[in-house]
This record gives structure tokens, sequence and C-alpha cells, in this order.
């Protein structure tokens, strides 16, 4: 459909997993660095031991259990948030498609014609009529009867009142007012 409504362009693109191989990478030689120093701290602590333990070896081996303690809990945050933002975008997608097939709903319900839902889209996303009818090819005049008709079918004035629809259904709660305090 080459008068379709596209994308808005404000979605974040998702990463390839493959742009993850560097910080795994480098996560990965942290852990073998701080491995390397925590078994040389040991291995040099059992040297000198004995010939007594001192302070500078003890240290040594202190930050090295404590660089190797920091990478794998690093490590184990970057997991545990890296799940978190999977379920996140999988949530915003299943959202997505549902406001999409509400829209849909809402155009039938109103008896839209294709060309009025289309226009309604744009009009949805913050388009004007001059940008409508660049978009979809059509005079301005056209995009500004359509709009109306579009407009009378749903029942309001404007554009504004148009998106607020949506916004509308898409609040569980009915609106409180001034006096009263927002629930938790």
């Amino acid at each position: 459909m080459k008068n379709a409504p596209q994308g808005s362009g404000r979605r974040a693109a998702r990463l390839p997993e493959w742009s993850l191989l560097l910080p795994v990478g480098l996560m990965a030689l942290q852990v073998v660095a701080a491995g390397f120093f925590v078994a040389d701290g040991f291995e040099d602590w059992l040297v000198a031991s004995s010939n007594g333990l001192k302070l500078e070896l003890a240290m040594e081996c202190l930050i090295a259990v404590a660089l190797l303690t920091g990478v794998i809990l690093s490590s184990r945050n970057i997991v545990r948030l890296t799940r978190d933002l999977r379920r996140k975008e999988q949530a915003l997608a299943r959202a997505r498609g549902a406001f999409a097939e509400h829209i849909d709903l809402r155009f039938r319900e109103w008896g839209l014609t294709k060309g009025e839902g289309e226009v309604a889209l744009f009009a949805l996303k913050g388009c004007d009529v001059a940008e409508i009818a660049r978009l979809r090819g059509a005079a301005a005049g056209t995009i500004r009867s359509q709009l109306s008709q579009v407009y009378a079918k749903a029942g309001v004035n404007s554009q504004a009142m148009l998106v607020s629809v949506f916004i509308d259904d898409l609040l569980d709660e009915p609106a409180v007012s001034a006096s009263e305090p927002p629930r938790s």
C-alpha cells in the first residue's frame, strides 16, 4: 500500500545480538584478569606464609578478591538488566499491537473508509492538513473534507478531540478532580 501511514520513527531500534559481543568479551577478559590476580595473590600468600604474612600481600589479595567480586556482581546485574529490557520490549510490542487493533476497531465502529482511516491515522500522529496532503499525494481540500468526515463519524470537532478519544480509552481510572488526592 503505497500511501499507507509509515511508522513514526520514534521507536527505539532494537540492538542486534552481535552488538553485545564487545561488552561480553570485555567482561570475560575482566573475569580472567581478576581470576589471575586472585590466584596469583593466594599463591604469593602461600609462598610467603612460611616467611610471615606481610600487610602488602594481604592487601593485594583483598583487592584481587574485591575486583573479582565486583566483576561477578556487575555481570549478574548486566544479565538481569538485559532480561528486564527484553521483557519490557516484548510488553511494549504487545501494547503497540493492542493499540493498533484498538484504533482499527474504533475506525470500523465509526465506519471510516480506507482513505478516511489513513487520514485519521496521520491526524492521530500529529500531522497537519498540509503534511497529510503531501504524504498522501492529495489536495489539501480533499484532506480537509476527509478530516471533517472523520470528525463527524467520531463525534468530535477537532484533531485534539480525536486524539483525546484514544487517550481516554487508554486511561483505566476516571479523571481525578483537583480537590481529590491521586490514588496509589
